[in-house]
């Protein structure tokens, strides 16, 4: 990617396995997370988003393939780097599988992967999964040894943990927010396409949305949140009018 063309559009992808925790929360298949899917194809979002984790407290094993078949948008797998998870993204050859860290007494993803000191277990998963055609990213904080590291591994997408920005007020998300554009040029300069996601808000993603080398920003709960009170459709509708404001 030249760092200094911006993407002609960014990107918005939407994780939806929150629909999956309510859905879990009773039991049952209501709400489905599959009917979320298409709302959020039907609003013009980019790609779907979903998390399969060790304990499956949300996504199910069955809602891969379901989520797959039911819209032509690219699936984007979250996944930690275990065996049982790369055979089950090599069994269901998503568009892409994003590597994030995963501890089962955390609430949700706290922090980015250890690229950098993860290298030689990272290494085989990321070249299995590049094989198989499937895009791999790696969800990093934004460090330039996190960088350096999917360099390293020749991860063609990372995404950096917004996280630290989104918790930030006054001078310390200003300079958060410098952290992350200077590591989304950083990668761009590297041919490296960067991504971002974690904690973005209505409020505040328009500065994130406005960082010309990002490709794409992966929103979860805030929407599946924000769906309780105004409905899916529009609350993704208003993100998407976010974004587009910021470029």
């Amino acid at each position: 990617m030249n760092a200094a063309l911006a993407p002609a559009r960014l990107r918005l992808g939407v994780n939806i396995d929150h629909v999956a925790t309510v859905r879990n929360a009773r039991g049952g298949d209501h709400p489905d997370p599959v009917r979320a899917a298409e709302i959020v194809a039907a609003m013009g979002a980019d790609g779907i988003t979903a998390h399969l984790r060790e304990d499956r407290r949300h996504i199910r094993d069955e809602d891969i393939a379901r989520i797959q078949a039911s819209t032509d948008l690219p699936l984007n797998f979250e996944m930690a780097a275990t065996d049982e998870m790369v055979e089950i993204a090599l069994r269901h050859r998503p568009h892409a599988a994003c590597i994030v860290p995963e501890r089962r007494e955390e609430r949700t993803t706290e922090g980015g992967l250890d690229a950098a000191g993860q290298h030689n277990r990272l290494a085989p998963i990321v070249a299995r999964l590049s094989d198989a055609g499937i895009r791999v990213s790696l969800f990093i904080a934004p460090e330039p040894r996190q960088i350096e590291a999917a360099m390293r591994l020749k991860a063609p997408v990372i995404e950096l943990h917004t996280g630290e920005y989104a918790h930030a007020d006054g001078e310390q998300r200003a300079a958060e927010l410098k952290r992350i554009a200077d590591m989304a040029a950083l990668a761009a300069r590297n041919g490296i396409e960067p991504h971002a996601g974690h904690g973005l808000t209505y409020d505040n993603v328009q500065a994130i949305a406005a960082i010309p080398q990002l490709a794409e920003l992966n929103i979860g709960h805030y929407l599946i949140g924000e769906a309780i009170f105004t409905g899916l459709g529009p609350a993704v509708l208003r993100m998407r009018e976010l974004m587009d404001a910021a470029r």
